[in-house]
């Protein structure tokens, strides 16, 4: 049985609040040595649930973030996402905004917290104004330097902008992953230049998307994590049911696919990427790939 680490795993949400004791228990017997839990939830509630989660389990960690979903910060808004907003609403944002931040800088100071994240950009749904979004997405890359944490990235239908930003904020200084990469050439550019991860979920599982598999075969092996986004993207042979991390180990699979590898060697290489981005404590690695240190 491989090693593996879940690297994004939303153990906050309430889906997991009636069984999460179960959900580890299946996690620890499928071969899992680590979690990263992540915590994204509006203002600071998500941090401060998966700082809880990793400061009462041994083998879970946390990062502390703003989902791109959640930018507006609870400030009321309307009309067209992508539009110039209206000088009120970014009046009333900005000390909101303030407040948020310094929580969670703070809270990122934790000797758990390994990362700044899920922050991002997400054009996709347009929950909050792209405006805001933006400035956030820019703020939080601050506060991974300050803090010399890598991020954890969520770039949905905005690669261009989110792009940029990562560019002219200087994300490479402090590196992170690409969450729930989808295969975009943009993407592989940026993530290629800039030093960061590729977080493979469970999409690499789903039939029909052979052309990520493609993308997954032809990036370095140094460079790629497994995660399961859970209680999303359920990968096959789950699909239906909660995604939860034990369910990782098909993801590791899937890579080990892609890169004619054993599962083993799939499974302690991907394991220790992440020890190597969150700079976790070492913990006993198999020998198949002669991993020592960080």
């Amino acid at each position: 049985m491989p090693e593996c680490i879940d690297s994004h795993a939303h153990l906050d949400f309430d889906t997991f609040q009636g069984d999460l004791d179960a959900v580890l228990d299946r996690a620890w017997a499928a071969g899992l040595s680590r979690i990263i839990a992540i915590g994204s939830g509006r203002g600071s509630a998500g941090a401060l649930e998966a700082v809880g989660l990793a400061q009462r389990h041994a083998r879970i960690f946390a990062t502390v973030g703003v989902h791109p979903h959640e930018a507006d910060l609870g400030v009321f808004w309307e009309g067209d996402p992508a539009a110039a907003l209206p000088a009120a609403v970014r009046v009333a944002w900005e000390p909101v905004a303030d407040r948020i931040l310094a929580s969670l800088e703070a809270l990122s100071g934790e000797p758990r917290v390994v990362a700044i994240g899920e922050v991002g950009l997400d054009y996709h749904y347009d929950h909050s104004p792209r405006e805001l979004q933006r400035e956030l997405l820019r703020r939080f890359v601050r506060l991974a330097r300050a803090r010399r944490l890598p991020l954890v990235i969520h770039c949905r239908e905005a690669e261009e902008d989110c792009a940029r930003i990562l560019r002219e904020e200087r994300a490479a200084e402090v590196g992170g992953v690409i969450h729930c990469f989808s295969g975009q050439p943009v993407l592989v550019e940026l993530g290629l230049e800039l030093g960061l991860y590729f977080g493979i979920a469970g999409m690499v599982t789903f039939p029909k998307l052979q052309a990520l598999r493609d993308v997954v075969a032809s990036l370095p092996l140094d460079r790629l994590l497994a995660e399961t986004d859970c209680p999303y993207l359920t990968p096959v042979p789950h699909r239906g049911q909660r995604n939860e991390p034990a369910f990782v180990v098909e993801v590791v699979r899937a890579i080990a696919r892609a890169h004619h590898l054993t599962e083993q060697q799939a499974g302690d290489r991907t394991a220790h990427n992440a020890i190597r981005l969150f700079r976790l404590p070492e913990g006993p690695l198999a020998t198949s790939w002669g991993i020592s240190g960080t």
